[in-house]
């Protein structure tokens, strides 16, 4: 049963959406809790779990075969968080999500909306807009490395999500911004001094 709080907040992220809507895909979702440290998806992982994230924050990551681990996204509050190779490629994940902090999430199987979907305009234009949406997040990581510095992506990350930093390790953000943490230590403090002038 949706409450009125319930309602507010899906009734915003899925914009357009009447009431009737919302409770026919509601009824394929159920709510999600994993602590700080319990991954959501495996790697391997082949079903096609979409995640809503209530509260909470979750990194996807990959380990090398020297063993360094690799973050190669972050999702937090308001987003979706699903395996792009499960979704998109329809292949097993290549990568590990993983939660940082006790994080709250509506779960649906993609597998078994994809009928209601079909059969409702409305909740099939949001499933193409949600695939247009990670296709572009994934161009945009790209694009930011062959087009931008490496202070000019953690200048991004900061406007995006001022409060990201205070909340995921240095090592983790580091390897997302395709630096060394020693390095996002000089970015930091320059941009500190900068703003000190």
């Amino acid at each position: 049963m949706l409450t009125p709080e319930d309602i507010k907040f899906y009734l915003g992220i899925f914009k357009g959406l009447s009431l009737s809507d919302l409770n026919e895909l509601f009824k394929m979702a159920h709510s999600r809790n994993l602590k700080a440290g319990n991954v959501y998806i495996e790697q391997g992982a082949a079903s096609k779990k979409l995640g809503l994230i209530r509260s909470g924050l979750i990194r996807a990551y990959c380990i090398k075969e020297n063993g360094d681990d690799i973050t190669l996204m972050l999702r937090w509050e308001n987003q979706f968080v699903a395996s792009h190779d499960n979704i998109i490629l329809n292949q097993p994940s290549r990568f590990i999500y993983e939660a940082l902090e006790d994080t709250s999430l509506l779960e649906f199987d993609y597998e078994r909306i994809q009928a209601i979907l079909d059969n409702n305009p409305k909740l099939s234009s949001h499933r193409n807009l949600f695939l247009l949406r990670m296709l572009a997040e994934a161009l945009e990581r790209m694009e930011s490395f062959v087009l931008y510095t490496p202070e000019e992506r953690y200048l991004q990350l900061m406007k995006e999500k001022p409060n990201i930093f205070n909340r995921v390790h240095n090592k983790y953000l580091a390897t997302l911004l395709g630096v060394t943490p020693v390095s996002l230590s000089r970015i930091r403090k320059r941009i500190a001094q900068t703003h000190k002038r």
